[in-house]
């Protein structure tokens, strides 16, 4: 997605701040301008709570994120072909909550690009491995394409310190748990 595209959502601010918080060796950089990209999923002051490691907020969060992640893949409608993919998202999710309890944020980077991209393969189909799916998301709904354009800024591997890991999976989810 050019940023011109998704330069009609956000604010040159939020942009850069992605790119900031991508490419920072700086942990507190990285963590500010994560802040400033939570804006685009309108959570503000709210993230920042999390970001701030308070364990209460992050609890609450992952809670939030599972129980309307594992909603949305039990209710989603899926070809009788797809079942087994849903029953390997779930099972994928409940690792994930582990990885992310034991503080294995590593792992669990690694892990939310394969959730996500096989829940929203569940959501819409073939449509998501065509090469403007992130313009039909932003055109279907906005803060999805939004929320896409994070996921798919992400480098899928990368060399963080686990506290970089935990802000970008805890941003990641917050658009989840509160879709």
């Amino acid at each position: 997605m050019s940023s011109d595209e998704i330069g009609q959502f956000l604010s040159k601010d939020t942009l850069d701040a992605l790119q900031v918080f991508i490419t920072s060796d700086d942990v507190e950089k990285a963590i500010s301008a994560a802040v400033k990209t939570s804006d685009a999923f309108g959570a503000g002051p709210a993230f920042q709570k999390i970001a701030d490691d308070q364990e209460e907020s992050e609890g609450k969060l992952i809670e939030s994120f599972h129980k309307n992640l594992v909603l949305l893949i039990q209710k989603t409608w899926v070809e009788k072909s797809d079942e087994e993919l849903k029953a390997q998202v779930l099972y994928h999710l409940e690792e994930f909550n582990k990885q992310i309890k034991e503080k294995l944020y590593e792992k669990a980077y690694k892990s939310l690009f394969g959730i996500v991209s096989d829940v929203v393969y569940l959501m819409f189909g073939n449509q998501t491995k065509t090469k403007d799916f992130d313009q039909y998301a932003l055109r279907i709904d906005p803060e999805f394409g939004i929320f896409w354009w994070y996921i798919t800024s992400l480098p899928q591997t990368a060399q963080w310190p686990a506290e970089k890991y935990r802000i970008a999976i805890l941003l990641g989810i917050y658009f989840l748990a509160n879709y």
